[in-house]
């Protein structure tokens, strides 16, 4: 049996916007195991034109990604929720190796498992080249502070 990862389904919109928060604090952590965790063993992912199954995809996925998206900052936005679903919109900034900065926006639909696994992934995301001078993430890498705006806040 799977351990409890809460919040659990059905969503409200303060358990929803948890789970999203928990979410970005994960990936900002650009640590491919602890985000693989959140999976269900045999979640199902599309990411762009990539289609995964299982953690050890996903984690593999993630160092890959983390490897290329040098200095990587995201903040996610609870866009809507039903019952064991969660879609959301984000926004994160990278670079580069050649120190091009890009700000890459999207949009992921989640469904999760009775234990708060999320089993399904669905992801559509779209590159924006940007001069360094435009960037609007600038915390420490790492968990975005809780003072720092949102998307919405941002005019993203």
């Amino acid at each position: 049996m799977s351990e409890n990862r809460p919040p659990l389904p059905p969503f409200t919109a303060e358990t929803s916007a948890q789970k999203a928060r928990m979410a970005e604090d994960a990936w900002n952590s650009r640590d491919p195991a602890r985000v693989a965790l959140a999976y269900t063993a045999d979640s199902r992912w599309r990411n762009r034109s990539e289609f995964l199954q299982g953690r050890d995809a996903i984690q593999a996925f993630l160092t890959r990604k983390w490897s290329r998206e040098l200095d990587y900052r995201l903040i996610k936005e609870v866009w809507a929720f039903h019952g064991n679903r969660i879609a959301v919109r984000f926004a994160y900034e990278w670079h580069d190796d050649s120190g091009s900065w890009f700000r890459s926006y999207g949009n992921e639909n989640w469904e999760f498992d009775e234990h708060g696994l999320m089993r399904l992934r669905i992801a559509s995301i779209n590159d924006l080249p940007i001069a360094e001078a435009e960037r609007r993430y600038h915390w420490p890498l790492g968990r975005r502070p809780d003072d720092h705006p949102s998307l919405s806040e941002l005019g993203l």
